[in-house]
């Protein structure tokens, strides 16, 4: 993709320092929201919590968060109704947090009435070129003999980060 999760991560490993609790949820389109209830507990509070349903779960986050300024990514959501239940809304937590979500669907984050929607955007071809060469050839400009296999890799990477970093 266009690396909405390394953004994400990159975010959360510059500011998670800031907060009092951090957790970062990742893929949860794939999980199931106990299992993500859960691991938000156990990250925020460093401790087992048990949840015994999904209300339960929210309500504990809503009841042991409110005080606390943390930092909460959650990775791939796709699922309105999954997100309310497992961060809710911005009164489960305490002033200065911030949630953080991404997600391939934008419409997910207009339903959720999230504050600020920044579009993660292909990179042009003059910075997709040089990403290749840093990750390529440890330097901002590839080798002469390179250069036509590189501009080829380029146009089938289609300027997409996460597929040129690899």
């Amino acid at each position: 993709g266009v690396g909405k999760t390394t953004i994400a991560q990159a975010i959360y490993n510059r500011f998670y320092e800031r907060f009092e609790g951090k957790s970062f949820l990742e893929k949860v389109r794939e999980k199931k929201l106990e299992k993500l209830q859960k691991q938000l507990l156990f990250d925020i509070l460093q401790t087992k919590t048990k949840v015994s349903s999904v209300a339960a779960g929210t309500a504990l986050v809503r009841e042991r968060f409110r005080r606390l300024k943390v930092l909460v990514i959650v990775d791939d959501a796709d699922d309105v109704k999954q997100l309310r239940e497992l961060v809710g809304n911005c009164h489960f937590f305490g002033p200065g947090s911030r949630i953080i979500i991404t997600t391939r669907n934008e419409r997910v984050l207009k339903e959720f009435a999230v504050d600020k929607i920044y579009r993660a955007k292909v990179m042009d071809r003059e910075e997709a070129l040089e990403l290749l060469s840093w990750h390529a050839f440890r330097s901002s400009s590839c080798p002469s003999q390179y250069l036509a296999l590189e501009r080829e890799v380029v146009n089938y990477c289609g300027g997409l980060p996460f597929a040129l970093k690899e």
